[in-house]
């Protein structure tokens, strides 16, 4: 038996019946298009008084210690608008009261329509949204192995996202395509982007170029003047400050081209606990919300009302090492401490899925449900890295996007209402079977059977021996076959052929003018 013989599932699968718009349609049982909603209280590691103490110790870095800005313009805008910016450094400091009047102007929730409004997504208000795995420069599979981001694997791993319904946001690149000169990589990529999915996705803020060269081009592939783009948020994009305490050139300028167009903003501080911020969980907390803040008042005095996200990846290292840690319980407390604080501000939270594991293992998994479980207690409204992550960001895996999958199904089907009617209660059927009957023939069971319970299109609940007479497969093995299968059956999303070819003579333009420096 080959290897591509063991990994094929041997039992078959139903159509999945529960169509409506949106949904892709696969062979492939899955969940219908739709965003989890939460219907559990947060969990909150700390009280009241906890929270008000990690705000008040944000706001005294912010006003006694300062953020460094790397960029001139951007100190110009902080200075006119009163912040104390030191004119022999990039130190500037924010008044508390500054920085508070700055964050209430954001929206608590928004919604961004990309080209196809079928696809549309609501950030904030009790809502999650899923992006696949973003911006690792390799990639692996059980039959290549692992290898370095090239534009076949990331076009690949775009039809898989347009093609489960559980990821809803294309986070950046699901694997850096390094076979494609940096200069011009952002214009091929953006363009498969835009016509392998049609959902709201999220290019790179790295300078001006790379920015307004994506602006324009999702502008164009929705069929937009530029009135009806700057209208409501069409596409998003993410920052992270240079932790510690620092926020760079090239996503400082690209977040202010995004502001000035209204568009949405997630600000995501990197801050590894005992690496790149205190040991301790709320001081890593209390320096990333100060971080967070930072560039969220920024960019409401840029534009007043830009939406904007609070971005987490608060975790920490491993002391022997060095090397990052994730799905710890640290990482878990961290998340869910963090939502306390984007709650305080009033502000939608990014979160992330992640683990450190080198291949699509035991490990892997564990530390994607803790990552994803404290993502659900902290109510995180959009989750990047949700399907595909491996080696803490380094590499892309084929088959731990299909796993994850299957956990995103799980989690959002395990935050559906619980309904109670009296049908639900099934007291008379309870009567009805008695205490020496059974309840799979009676006829409540009959009619619901076919829905009831949550079918998952990964897990083999076959027992021992009809596992091993099937070939012994296992889980990863099985995701193996179902990633090709969802390759084999994928259908580009409809884009006009006029829109296509405007795409196609912007992309080749920008080319012959040289596309992005390579320096800032």
């Amino acid at each position: 038996m080959t290897e591509q013989d063991s990994a094929a599932p041997r039992r078959s699968r139903r159509r999945n019946k529960r169509r409506k718009a949106g949904d892709t349609p696969l062979a492939l049982e899955q969940l219908p298009w739709g965003q989890l909603r939460y219907i559990d209280p947060p969990t909150e590691p700390v009280n009241a008084e906890g929270v008000a103490r990690i705000h008040d110790a944000a706001m005294r870095i912010l006003e006694d210690i300062g953020i460094e800005f790397l960029h001139v313009e951007a100190k110009q805008v902080l200075k006119a608008a009163g912040c104390t910016v030191d004119p022999d450094s990039d130190n500037v400091r924010m008044d508390r009261g500054f920085v508070m009047e700055q964050v209430a102007k954001a929206p608590s929730s928004f919604t961004i329509t990309p080209r196809n409004p079928d696809h549309r997504v609501v950030i904030g208000d009790g809502h999650a949204a899923f992006g696949q795995v973003a911006s690792p420069p390799n990639v692996s599979d059980l039959d290549n192995g692992r290898r370095g981001g090239n534009r076949q694997d990331f076009q690949n791993l775009l039809k898989l996202a347009q093609s489960f319904n559980c990821i809803h946001l294309i986070c950046g690149y699901p694997v850096e395509p390094i076979d494609i000169h940096a200069s011009i990589r952002h214009l091929d990529a953006i363009f498969d982007l835009l016509t392998l999915t049609d959902k709201a996705m999220q290019p790179y803020p790295l300078g001006k170029e790379r920015i307004e060269d994506a602006m324009e081009m999702v502008r164009i592939a929705g069929g937009l003047n530029w009135e009806e783009f700057k209208a409501t948020p069409r596409m998003f994009t993410n920052i992270n400050s240079s932790s510690p305490l620092k926020h760079d050139w090239p996503m400082l300028d690209g977040a202010m081209r995004m502001a000035r167009h209204k568009q949405p903003v997630i600000v995501t501080p990197f801050t590894l606990s005992g690496a790149m911020a205190p040991i301790t969980i709320a001081g890593a907390v209390a320096q990333q919300t100060a971080e967070a803040l930072a560039a969220i008042a920024l960019l409401q005095v840029v534009q007043p009302g830009t939406p904007v996200v609070y971005g987490s990846f608060t975790s920490n290292v491993d002391m022997k090492t060095g090397a990052p840690a994730f799905g710890t319980p640290e990482y878990m407390r961290a998340t869910q401490m963090s939502g306390q604080m984007a709650r305080r501000y009033n502000l939608p939270m990014r979160v992330s899925n992640a683990n450190a594991s080198n291949v699509p293992d035991a490990q892997a998994t564990w530390e994607s449900v803790y990552s994803l479980q404290a993502a659900s207690m902290a109510h995180g409204n959009i989750v990047y890295h949700a399907a595909g992550w491996l080696e803490g960001g380094l590499c892309a895996s084929f088959e731990k996007f299909i796993i994850d999958c299957e956990l995103l199904q799980q989690l959002t089907y395990y935050h559906q209402p619980v309904s109670v009617t009296d049908d639900d209660l099934a007291v008379e059927t309870i009567k009805e079977v008695g205490p020496n009957g059974h309840f799979l023939g009676c006829a409540h069971t009959q009619q619901r059977y076919k829905t009831a319970f949550y079918s998952p299109f990964l897990s083999d609940w076959s027992n021992f021996e009809q596992w091993e007479q099937n070939g012994s497969v296992t889980a990863t093995q099985r995701a193996n076959r179902i990633w090709k299968q969802v390759l084999e059956e994928y259908q580009p999303p409809k884009m006009d052929p006029a829109i296509r070819e405007e795409l196609e003579s912007f992309v080749e333009r920008r080319k012959r003018e040289g596309g992005a420096p390579m320096d800032f």
